[in-house]
């Protein structure tokens, strides 16, 4: 069994600080890069990409809504045209820096009300799949169970990599439970020994305690949540732990 660790970061912006990213890095296998519209500037992109690099961790976009005030997390109503470009613009942003450390980028993966919207609308799906073929058709886009990402993806012909939360909700459809900030974490072990079921089991208990299947491919970790550089920690000991590989999709 394996499983990749991803991690949202790179999501400083200026002199307001999110996470600390470099004590989370060595515990994952991919990071998802913040490109400006929510959070992270150019100096933080570059810093990101370079401990990235130190690290051996893939790379990955993690495009947004213009929406620096709301850190991405508040709905906007836009086009397939205007998502589109967003996408194309951010990964680009990023891309450039990735040249200058020799890095390909592996994934992308939305932020936010973004991402959260293109799970469920099949026409802010299809903008984001079609402007991420256009760039490089092997990028991986990242995509909850059962969702329009996961099925246009697959009928589109772009690899998916099914995500799966350690500091969030699951709710029935498979989904997650979507904050405007990071909860604090009461106990790392209960949140790792649920993360080790994901793998081993593909079982999660939702928030109005069902217990469903779930695939994950992937399993993410959100730098701003209070405490994520020991919750990482705790999670990839945990698996380690229970003989689960933890490396990138790429390998």
């Amino acid at each position: 069994m394996k499983v990749d660790l991803n991690c949202d970061m790179g999501e400083s912006f200026g002199v307001f600080e999110v996470g600390n990213d470099e004590e989370i890095m060595p515990y994952i296998t991919s990071a998802n890069i913040a490109c400006g519209f929510h959070g992270g500037d150019p100096v933080v992109i570059r810093r990101s990409v370079e401990l990235a690099k130190k690290y051996n961790v893939q790379i990955g976009a993690h495009p947004s809504f213009p929406d620096l005030m709301g850190f991405g997390r508040r709905f906007m109503n836009c086009t397939p045209s205007e998502i589109k470009n967003y996408i194309i613009y951010q990964l680009g942003a990023l891309r450039e820096f990735a040249k200058i450390f020799d890095i390909k980028i592996q994934h992308c993966k939305p932020h936010g009300a973004l991402y959260m919207h293109a799970m469920e609308d099949e026409q802010t799906a299809r903008a984001i799949l079609e402007a991420i073929a256009e760039i490089e058709e092997e990028i991986i886009v990242f995509a909850l169970n059962h969702s329009a990402v996961e099925y246009l993806g697959n009928k589109m012909g772009i690899p998916i990599a099914l995500e799966a939360y350690a500091d969030r909700e699951h709710t029935k459809s498979g989904s997650i439970v979507l904050t405007r900030r990071g909860e604090k974490v009461s106990n790392y072990n209960a949140l790792a020994d649920r993360v080790v079921r994901m793998i081993k089991e593909q079982k999660v208990i939702t928030n109005t305690g069902e217990d469903i299947d779930i695939k994950a491919d992937t399993i993410c970790i959100h730098s701003d949540t209070p405490g994520a550089s020991l919750l990482t920690k705790t999670i990839f000991n945990s698996l380690v732990e229970n003989n689960i590989k933890v490396e990138s999709l790429k390998l």
